[in-house]
C-alpha cells in the first residue's frame, strides 16, 4: 500500500472533509466515536436522545450545528459537552 493509500484509509489531522468519500468519512467518524475513552463518552441512551433533539433543531445543517460549527454526532458523543444554543436544548 502506498503512502497516499494509507493516508486515505484513516482520518488525517491535516486533511479536509473534501479529501474523503462520504462513506469513508462516516466510517472514520464512527471509529472516532467508538474509540473515545469510556469516562468521556456519553452513554448510548444519552447520545441517542441528544441526536433526536438535534434532528428537530432549526440549527442543524448537513450534520453540523450552525451555531458553533461542530459535527453534532461528535459533540453529542462527549459526556461533558452541551448544546451551544443560548437556551441549551440538551
Amino acid at each position: 500500500m502506498t503512502a497516499m493509500e494509507q493516508s486515505k484509509s484513516k482520518m488525517c489531522r491535516r486533511c479536509l472533509l473534501e479529501d474523503f468519500a462520504p462513506q469513508e468519512y462516516i466510517k472514520n467518524m464512527r471509529t472516532y466515536i467508538e474509540g473515545l475513552a469510556e469516562e468521556t463518552k456519553a452513554d448510548t441512551a444519552l447520545y441517542r436522545r441528544r441526536l433526536e433533539i438535534c434532528r428537530e433543531c432549526e440549527n442543524l445543517y448537513e450534520g453540523m450545528c450552525k451555531l458553533c460549527g461542530c459535527f453534532v454526532e461528535y459533540r453529542a458523543a462527549l459526556r461533558i459537552k452541551g448544546c451551544p444554543d443560548t437556551v441549551p436544548k440538551w
